[in-house]
């Protein structure tokens, strides 16, 4: 499915979907019972990128240090659960998925997935989702007591009905993780103080998390990396370019012949080695970069890498040069120094957390033109605020980080 089509039935299908459901709930109040209940059955939902349940770590120990003994469980597509494995905090058997390649996958799945959540009895749905008609049905069909979730409110946004018991402001100037945070201490809350969170959250509950790779990863990802070019040695720079990224928003992209640029420049010099990296699905951008290079030490490693593997290469490799996508928000479970195209979304919301983290960001007017509230989809046609961050800049910092003269 595309995003657009996913976008159009999430606003045709979704509203009045939204719309009868919360009559429903409206209608069956005075029949629900009032018995509120300990909180020891958690369900995050979570049906968008992968990178987001990186930015979810923190609420995920925080809903277990604020309920000692909860066990937690989380929802997420097929396709991208591998994100939730990767990250170990949470048993392989609580984690539920459907596919969302196709509609009617998707639809058969959700019909079994009802049927299968609601006989777990969860005590809370945690709906991290950014005003998605989807997860909010979702989370509402699960049938919990609790069902925490982001509203508009007052302002011009994305419709969800009122099927969230517990109601939160989405705060559009502060990062992705205190959002999530929010949502966590909402649980303890009044439901009718609106709007909810109304707490600070200190920067101490946003933690971090360092996955490292063995000897052994490290060497199998360098066997595999020299299987590609042969040239590479222990003393060669290894620069990662991630220049696709997801479908999602093809507009984060800074322009294909501006690394092409930059990895020519940088194999000027015989001790670098530029591997392009991505989804399978990718694997035209790197050979495009490839072959405008023609050098053996650019390498299309697209498709090659499961994500293991991918943390190992980037434990092994010296900077990631990216667009804004899932990559980077991986790249932060390691110490690999990263530099991140940011022009249609703000750093200040959507920065991977981690001093390794840099944002490249032109600062113009117009950005960010995607939020929450337009459904991350933007009029633009030329995102001359990607286009406005050079080649030279890119490179200085590049050679700056990975401290060659």
């Amino acid at each position: 499915m595309t995003i657009d089509f996913m976008r159009a039935l999430d606003k045709w299908v979704g509203i009045p979907a939204c719309a009868v459901f919360s009559m429903v709930d409206y209608i069956s109040q005075p029949f629900a019972s009032k018995k509120t209940q300990p909180i020891k059955k958690i369900l995050f939902i979570q049906i968008s990128e992968m990178g987001s349940s990186i930015s979810a770590y923190s609420s995920i120990l925080k809903a277990r240090e604020l309920y000692p003994g909860v066990e937690i469980y989380y929802f997420i597509f097929q396709e991208m659960q591998d994100s939730i494995h990767l990250m170990g905090v949470i048993d392989p058997q609580k984690v539920f998925t459907v596919t969302s390649k196709s509609l009617i996958g998707l639809a058969k799945g959700l019909l079994k997935m009802v049927w299968i959540m609601r006989r777990q009895k969860f005590d809370a749905i945690l709906d991290l989702e950014l005003f998605s008609r989807m997860s909010s049905l979702i989370g509402y069909l699960f049938s919990a007591r609790r069902r925490v979730g982001f509203n508009r409110f007052h302002m011009e946004g994305l419709y969800r009905g009122s099927l969230h018991t517990h109601r939160v402001l989405y705060n559009h100037v502060r990062h992705i993780s205190h959002n999530f945070l929010s949502l966590v201490y909402a649980l303890r809350e009044d439901p009718t103080a609106l709007p909810l969170s109304k707490v600070q959250i200190p920067e101490s509950d946003i933690r971090s998390l360092k996955l490292q790779s063995s000897k052994d990863e490290k060497k199998a990802i360098f066997a595999k990396l020299r299987s590609h070019c042969p040239s590479i040695t222990a003393k060669t720079k290894l620069i990662l370019f991630n220049p696709n990224g997801s479908d999602l928003l093809p507009l984060r992209r800074w322009p294909m012949e501006n690394y092409i640029t930059t990895a020519k420049r940088l194999l000027n010099n015989k001790d670098f080695c530029v591997i392009i990296t991505g989804a399978p699905s990718e694997i035209e951008g790197g050979n495009i970069i490839c072959d405008a290079v023609q050098s053996e030490r650019c390498v299309n490693f697209v498709g090659q890498t499961t994500l293991q593997e991918l943390i190992n290469l980037y434990n092994i490799s010296n900077l990631l040069l990216s667009n804004d996508s899932g990559p980077p928000n991986f790249a932060s479970l390691t110490n690999l120094h990263t530099l991140v195209f940011f022009g249609p979304e703000t750093p200040i919301c959507y920065k991977p957390l981690g001093k390794n983290i840099q944002a490249l960001y032109a600062n113009y007017h117009c950005s960010p033109c995607v939020s929450a509230y337009n459904h991350r989809k933007s009029a633009c046609l030329d995102n001359k605020c990607l286009q406005a961050i050079t080649v030279d800049e890119v490179y200085n910092r590049i050679i700056d980080l990975v401290k060659v003269k």
